[in-house]
């Protein structure tokens, strides 16, 4: 594989003449040095020197007092007919911390969250971290034992739970010695008893937050290297692990949100634009879990730093997605690759007023580059906008958007300018450009730790610097591209095939929106690829034909030796990434 791929022509024709005006270096410098709005400082962090985002809110409180002041009667978050504003959620979130004050709890506690996305998520892990708690993210979709497990590791004191949550975990509080609390929202008949609390009780029903008492921010010392939040890894082998957040963390990915947009004005050669307080507001349509890093430290803080809406959605629907952003005048929607291909590929597409979408954003999973395309073709005022990261990283490490993801449809785009990356072989030597390694970062948004797991917290950091577990390579100006999940990769007969690769060949084809690449087991090579595909609705390709037309993109060797056809998008868990080992029975 080269270093600097070639151009699709179909992607290349879509560039303006003349770009880029500017390097990515003088850009990133422009925007960078003194006195610029992405100005970068120094501080020392666990020992480590990094850089930092100088204007960065030090922590989450000054970001929830900057949100108070700036965008308090616009609206925050909206779920079908319920609305709530910066000021109301932000009263409602200074509710529950003086509950949760009231029931003992001080800085350094835990207080998990298990619910689906909710007006109420935000209002919860605001108040807890206002006071110097840790919000602790439990995965929705774990079953019983598995939100037993996140209880009993985290240790927290309070449980925030939905009524669906609150059914699985009501035969497992009593094995969680440190739950004194439990939190109920919604209609949730079921578990009673003296620790049993319902949210409205509390701050009472969301329409009436605006009414709660103007109470001033808790006056709790915080620091930028305090925890705020644990999020559970995906836990694909063994147990899921606590990524420990501080609010340096978060802070980091709240204030460069943004930069890759604003590098795009210089790359052009076009002035950075003023912030306009009239400007229209932005509105992001979430398919994404909240307890997912993505929708945490990507969507719900930045949000309160720019004063956008987050409109969320009970459960992902294409056909309800078109309809909320029709209705609601949304400028940012995608999440994950599969979104995306969703809202593209849908037949129903041109039913609706999809031409307030300016953004088609996604990360968590690996994009097929012809993604960029089919966006551009369907949704030609929208920039597409990639990322790579991971709960490790407080979500986006790298970033790029419009012609810069244009230029470079397979790579995840260069790291912030406070962050570093390279790749390294086994033994951390460092690779040189376009050889494949693993790739590991270090940076202000990187965890220092794992939660009460420190030989797994050796194992994966060291210095500051994380082993990602991805294999990816880097070109001369520090685009990455990830190739593959390190224990992903397939080894045919002693021949390296990196899925993503063969993925990313099959979505290529018109009538693919989905691929995965699993290995299947052969007595003399050891692993053959095996590809399960989702076609596109009313599209039709044969097996055959589909490995005819992979052959043109990758060696013969690469090609799948199977092709099973999937009638629904492939699985998934909550971060984004296809579950394989569900899809290798398929093979059996």
């Amino acid at each position: 594989m080269s270093a600097e791929p070639a151009l699709a022509s179909e992607t290349a024709s879509l560039l303006p003449p003349g770009w880029p005006v500017i390097s990515l270096g003088d850009a990133q410098s422009r925007l960078t040095g003194p006195g610029a709005p992405f100005e970068i400082g120094e501080a020392i962090v666990h020992g480590v020197k990094v850089r930092t985002w100088k204007n960065a809110h030090p922590t989450i409180r000054e970001l929830v007092a900057h949100a108070r002041a700036n965008f308090g009667e616009r609206p925050y978050v909206v779920l079908e007919d319920e609305r709530a504003t910066f000021e109301a959620t932000i009263r409602a979130a200074l509710g529950v911390a003086a509950f949760l004050q009231e029931r003992g709890v001080r800085k350094g506690d835990r207080v998990a969250i298990a619910m689906r996305n909710l007006p109420e998520y935000p209002a919860v892990l605001l108040g807890t971290v206002l006071i110097g708690a840790i919000s602790v993210a439990l995965n929705a979709w774990w079953t019983g034992p598995e939100l037993e497990y996140g209880l009993t590791d985290s240790g927290s004191k309070v449980l925030f739970v939905d009524g669906e949550r609150l059914e699985r975990i009501a035969a497992h509080v009593d094995n969680c010695p440190a739950l004194e609390t439990i939190c109920v929202t919604r209609d949730a008949p079921g578990l009673g008893g003296e620790r049993v609390v319902h949210f409205e009780s509390v701050v009472g029903r969301i329409k009436d937050w605006h009414t709660l008492p103007d109470r001033p921010l808790p006056d709790v010392a915080l620091d930028p290297e305090d925890p705020a939040t644990i999020l559970y890894t995906s836990g694909t082998t063994g147990h899921p692990k606590g990524a420990v957040g501080s609010h340096r963390n978060a802070m980091t990915c709240t204030a460069g949100q943004a930069f890759s947009a604003t590098r795009n004005f210089l790359r052009r050669g076009e002035a950075v634009p003023a912030p306009d307080p009239n400007a229209p507001q932005r509105v992001t349509l979430l398919g994404i879990p909240f307890f997912h890093t993505t929708g945490t430290h990507a969507v719900l803080l930045p949000s309160l730093n720019v004063g956008a809406r987050i409109v969320l959605m009970r459960r992902w629907d294409t056909e309800q997605a078109m309809q909320l952003i029709e209705r609601e005048r949304v400028t940012s929607a995608g999440g994950v690759p599969t979104l995306a291909w969703q809202l593209v590929e849908h037949p129903s597409r041109t039913n609706y007023d999809l031409s307030s979408l300016e953004s088609m954003a996604y990360g968590g999973a690996p994009a097929a580059s012809d993604l960029v395309r089919r966006i551009k073709a369907v949704f030609p005022q929208a920039a597409p906008s990639v990322g790579w990261g991971m709960t490790e990283t407080t979500s986006t490490f790298t970033s790029q958007s419009a012609e810069e993801y244009i230029n470079r449809p397979e790579s995840s785009g260069p790291a912030w300018p406070v962050c570093d990356m390279k790749v390294i072989d086994d033994d951390w030597n460092t690779l040189p450009h376009g050889v494949v390694g693993e790739l590991v970062v270090a940076g202000p948004n990187v965890i220092a730790e794992y939660w009460n797991k420190p030989e797994a917290t050796a194992a994966t950091i060291r210095d500051g610097w994380l082993k990602t577990g991805d294999l990816a390579r880097m070109d001369e100006e520090g685009f990455v591209y990830i190739v593959d999940r390190k224990k992903d990769m397939l080894i045919r007969g002693g021949e390296n095939i990196y899925c993503v690769e063969v993925e990313d060949a099959l979505c290529k084809h018109p009538a693919v929106v989905d691929a995965a690449v699993v290995g299947i087991p052969h007595r003399t090579l050891g692993e053959e690829p095996g590809a399960v595909v989702t076609l596109g609705p009313d599209a039709h390709v044969s097996e055959q034909e589909l490995k005819a037309f992979a052959s043109q993109h990758i060696a013969a060797f690469k090609v799948p030796v199977r092709i099973v056809f999937s009638p629904t998008m492939l699985p998934r868990n909550a971060n984004g990434k296809i579950l394989k080992r569900d899809l290798k029975a398929m093979f059996v």
